[in-house]
Formats: structure tokens, C-alpha cells, sequence
């Protein structure tokens, strides 16, 4: 464990947001952790995963800790289902690959997500019809003042919409440090009605799809709507498809009766935030060096060098149109900070 100064987390972000932490460390084992969350020189400290889902802003005084823990294993199974430990360091993509190449369904629609496993609980995850939570057993998590480690089940984790515990009242109180999942070993369940995962897999040829075909479906697609955090900066989906009730979406459809809508409750729907900010106008639009993927409007993207805080008066802006032409708050889905 070496304590680095002065380091650029533009590597540790897929936004690719050049700003400094003034202490940085990288944890590989759970000792470690302990070790550091411990130490009493340094009491503001920023937990780090994948960086897929924040948006930072300025430079933190501190020190910044880059939960690095690896290993996937095998917990227990039976002839239908298998409990799947993965630590919170693993790269979310590529566990869901190992879980493909070894049989296991359940989170072929989740994949291509950017991110780590760790940070996949804290916002519920999710894609084309299904979420983490669909999946997730328990997931272990550090105390951050007493170093403590707690599981916390299903029910303990309060999951909702791009929700869970951790984004409310234990947040900045854990590091997640490793998620169990309960996967299919056969009779797999296949979600392909979501999108257009149908006719994805009809464009590939394939009439009788295996999880590995859906989750090659999804890749592609992803791959045409979204950008490559690698090449440009972004942190996928920037906003939260908002809920409205079924009234205001009455009043909306006299003037846009092309809007689309998910069903909720009885007395809400959901409609999509991309549909909203296309029809803003701010698809495709550009301002130096960031702006609105020009294939995906709910994406924010890092065009090479801009700053977080120009991104962030961006999305406000986006924010405070949406909420002038539909009367519709749509909310960040990305952590600032």
C-alpha cells in the first residue's frame, strides 16, 4: 500500500475530468481497506470504483481510495442455480462475460454497462428490462468509521429505481467490498422484448437465442447508440427517466401526442428523459469541448478537455428547459461532486 500525492484522476473517471486528488491510494485486499479507512491523517476521504457513474467537478483535498478489489467465485449451487461472489473491484463487464462463458443467466441484458461491481448496487443498475436487484442476493460492505463489515440482503438494500440504501441513508457510510448473485445454470429466463433486442437478434440471423445471443444483441446496440467512454468522455445515461402522473401526461399529449410512456402504477407512468431532451433541441449540440451525444440525447458527453463544472451548468441548463417546456423535473442520475 503506497500513498500517492498529486495524482490526476482523468484515468479514474469515464467522464475523462482532469482534476487532482491531493492524497490517492489503491486497495487490493480487505486488510488494506481496514488499514487505510483507519488512518487519522487524512479524515476527508473519497471512495473510488469504476468512476462510470460520477461527474467531478474540482480538485479534492484529501485522500481519494481506489477500491481494487479482485476474485469471482463460485459460493454454491444446485442443478438449476448458483451463488456467485464477485469483489467490488471486478470490472462490471467483464463479470458479466465470465458468467456467460460459464452458463450462468440472469445479467446478459445488463451488459456493456461501464462500471464496477462494487458501485452496481448503490444505483440499482440497469437495462432493457431488467435491474440488479432481479438478481442480487446480498452484497458485504465495510463500515467506513469502525471498519465493521456488514451484509446487507435484498430487503435490507431498499432497492428502487436507479435507487438503493447506499444513494440514501447509509450513503457515505459503506464501501460495498463484494455482491453475491443467484444466476440460472439452465432453463434460462431470456428478456427480449425490451427495445430492440427482437429485432437484433432477427438482423443477426439468430431464431433460437442462447443468453450469449441477447447479450451480443445488447452489446451491438449499445455500441451504435452510445460512445466509447475510451474515446470520448461520458458516463452514460446522465439523467433519470422521470415518473409523472398519468394526468400531466393527459395534459402533454394534447400538444405532443407523440410522447412515449412506460407504465408504472395505476396512476403513474415513465417517460423516457432522451425523448424529452431530443425534443428540447439539445441532441447532437455541442459547446467547445462537451455537449449532447448526437446519438443518444440522455448522454452527456467530454469531447477532449472540458471541466466538470461547464458540464455541470450544461445539464442544469438542459434540467431547466425541460422543466419550462414539459413541466417535468428530470433528475442527474450521475453523483456530483
Amino acid at each position: 500500500m503506497h500513498i500517492k500525492q498529486n495524482i490526476s484522476l482523468k484515468p479514474y473517471n469515464t467522464f475523462g475530468i482532469d482534476v487532482n486528488a491531493k492524497f490517492f491510494v489503491s486497495v487490493s485486499s480487505i486488510d488494506e481497506l481496514k488499514q487505510v479507512l483507519a488512518l487519522q491523517d487524512f479524515p476527508n476521504k473519497l471512495i473510488l470504483g469504476g468512476g462510470s457513474n460520477m461527474l467531478l467537478t474540482k480538485d479534492f483535498n484529501g485522500l481519494v481510495l481506489h477500491i481494487n478489489l479482485k476474485g469471482i467465485k463460485i459460493i454454491s449451487e444446485t442443478s438449476q442455480y448458483v451463488i456467485v461472489k464477485a469483489n467490488a473491484g471486478e470490472n462490471w463487464h467483464k463479470f458479466v462475460l465470465w458468467c456467460l462463458d460459464n452458463n450462468f443467466g440472469g445479467i446478459e441484458n445488463l451488459s456493456f454497462i461501464p462500471g464496477n461491481v462494487g458501485t452496481a448496487p448503490i444505483q440499482n443498475i440497469g437495462a432493457y428490462g431488467v435491474e440488479l436487484k432481479d438478481t442480487f442476493v446480498s452484497c458485504e460492505a465495510m463500515n467506513l468509521q469502525d471498519q465493521s463489515i456488514k451484509t446487507f440482503t435484498k430487503s435490507d438494500c431498499n432497492f428502487g429505481y436507479r435507487s438503493s440504501i447506499f444513494k440514501t441513508e447509509a450513503k457515505e457510510k459503506y464501501v460495498i467490498t463484494s455482491v453475491d448473485f443467484r444466476l440460472t445454470k439452465q432453463n434460462h429466463t431470456l428478456n427480449t422484448n425490451y427495445g430492440a433486442i427482437t429485432s437484433e437478434l432477427h438482423n443477426m440471423g439468430v431464431k433460437h437465442p442462447t443468453i450469449k445471443d441477447v447479450s451480443n444483441a445488447i452489446i451491438a446496440i449499445r455500441e451504435r447508440k452510445l460512445p466509447n467512454p475510451k474515446e470520448i468522455g461520458n458516463s452514460g445515461s446522465f439523467f433519470k427517466n422521470p415518473v409523472i402522473s398519468k394526468e400531466l401526461y393527459a395534459t402533454l399529449q394534447e400538444n405532443f401526442c407523440d410522447i412515449p410512456s412506460y407504465p408504472v402504477s395505476e396512476k403513474e407512468v415513465k417517460v423516457p428523459a432522451g425523448w424529452l431532451i431530443e425534443k428540447a433541441g439539445f441532441k447532437g449540440k455541442r459547446f467547445d469541448d462537451y455537449g449532447v451525444h448526437k446519438n443518444q440525447a440522455l448522454v452527456l458527453v467530454n469531447y477532449g478537455n472540458a471541466k466538470g463544472e461547464d458540464i455541470l451548468k450544461f445539464s442544469k441548463l438542459i434540467q431547466k428547459t425541460i422543466k419550462r417546456l414539459f413541466n417535468i423535473t428530470i433528475e442527474a442520475e450521475v453523483n456530483i461532486l
